[in-house]
């Protein structure tokens, strides 16, 4: 009679404490535009940094959403060098949560002298950043 007592209270308790959460679980959307774990979208994030892998990086604040290299100098253009800066202002994945700045010097008499930097570049760059961003996403929805 202990023995059935014992039992009874068990699965008794059990039903209760699988009654505390409720009967609906939220569900977990992975490829959600909005990631927020490492205070910026996650995607945009790796997107940038995946697109800027060939440059020396100075500095990265994943909280803060700030990609900074240092001088970039293409082997195939040895006479200018490019600095670039990537800004994620957003926790969505959205265009306007993307800033991408630089700096162009070219080199003059053996000195680093400032230069414009092409708009198209900065706007290619977010372009590419975009896109890898969104393709990470649609891999995570189709994974």
């Amino acid at each position: 009679m202990r023995t059935i007592r014992l039992a009874l209270l068990i699965a008794t308790g059990t039903l209760m404490l699988s009654a505390c959460g409720g009967s609906e679980r939220p569900k977990a959307d992975l490829a959600a535009s909005q990631v927020t774990t490492i205070g910026v979208n996650s995607y945009l994030w790796r997107a940038s940094l995946d697109a800027l892998s060939f440059m020396p990086l100075v500095q990265t604040d994943s909280q803060g959403g700030v990609i900074v290299t240092d001088w970039y100098v293409n082997p195939q253009s040895p006479g200018e060098r490019v600095k670039l800066t990537v800004s994620i202002l957003d926790q969505d994945l959205r265009a306007d949560a993307l800033r991408v700045a630089g700096s162009r010097e070219v080199s003059q008499n053996g000195q680093w002298v400032a230069a414009p930097l092409r708009a198209a570049t900065v706007q290619k760059l977010e372009a590419i950043i975009l896109t890898k961003a969104r393709d990470l996403r649609r891999s995570a929805i189709s994974g």
